[in-house]
């Protein structure tokens, strides 16, 4: 008989954040995968926990190996926990890689829901929630920041991000450059934490911040949608299309330049070049 595998969010500052079934879990569990052990049983240590389960690591440089080790023990019997330092796992984190392999291997994983960085952000920004975007850390280098910046300079839903402290200053100077200084942002420093601060302003405001302060802790960005006037409208997309499509591109490539520069799903541009030629 199959042991079961369990996802667990865990607390993304505060111990006091975990669920009861996640306590429940940990207690359950015979085998315990940790980004980090030394972080594991410090939240155990904090939440007054105690387990017979063995703890191993689990990070990029041994996920492979990793995740045949822990679903074999779940083909064999064994309830297995995987947890990532804060968060979700898959989500900027290990996690999608054991996901994925349980399934081709018929074991239907059990997910805990929990705290998320990601929705935490969203809901102190004070920026429009009901449509939004996660793309994780952004691009370290210039050119491929600038790149990054471009693609979401139309973007109509709010725009959720990672950074480093170090990178800060410099992210949102490129992004006060790219998306306008009077857009506007929030950056929500270590949430759920002793020092939980949230700053609300223009990207310039914001990049003059970050440029003046010491900035310490896990970094989470929120941008506002473009404002209306720079979104294109569809025929604006088609007419580029079009152009794009008499210089020699197919369909396929001139949707994707075109995703690329307004930020928009490429799906959403190549249904409406279909729609457009069934409707001639």
């Amino acid at each position: 008989m199959n042991g079961v595998l369990w996802v667990a969010a865990t607390p993304i500052g505060n111990a006091q954040d975990a669920s009861l079934r996640l306590l429940s879990v940990f207690e359950n569990a015979d085998l315990i995968a940790a980004e980090d052990t030394r972080k594991a049983k410090f939240l155990m240590k904090a939440l007054g926990i105690t387990t017979h389960a063995k703890v191993i690591s689990f990070f990029a440089a041994n996920e492979e190996a990793r995740v045949r080790e822990m679903l074999d023990a779940v083909l064999n019997g064994s309830n297995v926990l995987m947890i990532t330092d804060a968060g979700m796992p898959g989500v900027s984190d290990p996690g999608y890689s054991l996901v994925s392999g349980a399934i081709a291997r018929g074991i239907t994983p059990v997910v805990l829901p929990g705290p998320s960085a990601v929705t935490t952000a969203l809901a102190q920004s004070g920026l429009p929630m009901e449509r939004f975007i996660f793309d994780g850390f952004i691009p370290r280098t210039d050119g491929a920041r600038r790149d990054y910046f471009k693609g979401i300079a139309h973007e109509a839903r709010t725009v959720v991000l990672f950074e480093s402290p170090r990178r800060l200053p410099s992210s949102l100077a490129g992004a006060a450059e790219v998306l306008g200084a009077e857009r506007l942002g929030a950056i929500c420093r270590e949430m759920t934490k002793t020092y939980e601060e949230t700053i609300h302003g223009t990207i310039a405001e914001l990049a003059h911040w970050a440029s003046t302060h010491e900035v310490l802790g896990e970094i989470t960005i929120v941008i506002a949608p473009a404002p209306t006037a720079l979104r294109p409208t569809n025929e604006h997309i088609l007419a580029q299309a079009q152009r794009l499509i008499s210089l020699g591109m197919g369909k396929r490539e001139a949707t994707a330049e075109l995703a690329q520069e307004y930020g928009i799903p490429k799906r959403d541009i190549y249904d409406l070049l279909i729609a457009t030629s069934k409707a001639d």
